[in-house]
């Protein structure tokens, strides 16, 4: 009887997740040969609940080590919803459950982020063979060094931090560039240090506007004519981490600023009187093809799952711990953050080089 393996991508999309698919593919391919079908799960956990399914063909995974997004396609089904009844009165759980058998599966591996990871473990817990895979370019999922996506996101961002610095300097202006990272730090960080900015702004370190407006200055005093900034897009003020969320949006709807970015450069300009610009890479970050280094990463990562579904160990998630490719169970890490710890030898890094964290 032929092994059956499902696997979806759930949440944003990223590089390396078509890296991923061919890694896990290729693998279950050279180990079981003719033995082994492939289910590709249409648009993640939305595919597996509507039973959007279909059987892929090996030809399908050849050329997409490079491609960027993913061929399986994607959508955020929201995991706080998964046992919430909406209106077409189905029960996502059940439907996921009765897809899953009507498909024969044997196991169904899940590329995604925290939310993703957060379902898988809730299907662990329903009895169903799964496997995770650590996608993201926040890299803020428990227990793995690093996550897939994230190391192409940092260079991405760093080639705009890089750009920027030649209109900044020739305009004589305060560039203030925002970097994807809600909760987490780990992309503006690297990108701020990788690309020379002068001060980065992340969300596990509250900043006052007195401190990066005094770093500015400062640079003025030193003949420097311009600073550039780099905002993680979930930074807080001190006034604003000790709010509720509700309260935070509720203060910077009555201030006029949709986002920390916009308020920063406002206050930057009317404190320190230089011209001030925001620049907002958005979904570039998460574009095109992986980094030779998420590329192999991709592959580890892949062929490591095939081994799994091999040694049919299921309820587990694929993580690099101190440069080994190993596992966690689902249990332990469904719900958690790995965020920029304020211990952290590159917060230690930037400061030395006389980056000011706000």
């Amino acid at each position: 009887m032929k092994k059956r393996v499902g696997i979806l991508t759930s949440g944003g999309d990223c590089p390396g997740l078509n890296a991923t698919i061919r890694g896990v593919a290729k693998a279950l391919y050279q180990r079981f040969g003719e033995d082994v079908e492939i289910i590709g799960i249409i648009n993640g956990y939305s595919g597996l609940i509507n039973g959007d399914w279909r059987v892929m063909q090996p030809y399908e995974f050849s050329g997409i080590l490079t491609v960027g997004g993913t061929i399986l396609g994607t959508k955020r089904t929201p995991f706080k919803l998964m046992r919430v009844m909406g209106d077409d009165n189905v029960d996502k759980v059940d439907a996921m459950k009765k897809n899953y058998k009507d498909m024969k599966l044997d196991c169904l591996l899940c590329l995604g982020g925290n939310g993703t990871h957060k379902t898988a473990n809730l299907l662990a817990e329903e009895g169903l063979n799964v496997i995770g895979l650590p996608k993201t370019i926040d890299n803020d999922i428990y227990g793995t060094d690093v996550t897939f996506g994230f190391h192409t996101a940092v260079d991405i961002a760093t080639e705009v931090i890089d750009r920027i610095h030649t209109t900044a300097g020739s305009h004589s202006r305060c560039m203030v560039v925002e970097i994807m990272g809600n909760k987490a730090g780990w992309l503006t960080l690297y990108s701020g240090i990788a690309g020379g900015a002068d001060i980065i702004l992340i969300p596990e370190l509250p900043y006052t506007i007195d401190n990066v407006c005094a770093a500015i200055e400062a640079r003025a005093a030193q003949g420097k004519n311009f600073s550039i900034v780099a905002v993680a897009e979930g930074v807080y003020d001190a006034e604003e981490a000790r709010m509720k969320k509700k309260e935070r949006a509720a203060k910077r709807a009555e201030q006029g600023y949709t986002t920390a970015t916009n308020r920063i450069a406002k206050q930057i300009e009317k404190m320190t009187g230089f011209e001030t610009r925001v620049c907002v890479p958005g979904h570039m970050q998460r574009g095109g093809s992986p980094s030779a280094y998420d590329r192999v990463l991709a592959t580890q990562f892949g062929s490591y799952a095939a081994k799994m579904v091999e040694d049919e160990n299921y309820g587990i998630t694929v993580a690099m711990k101190n440069n080994h490719v190993g596992e966690n169970k689902l249990k332990d890490i469904a719900g958690k953050s790995r965020l920029v710890p304020e211990s952290h030898g590159m917060l230690e890094v930037a400061r030395r080089m006389g980056i000011s964290m706000g």
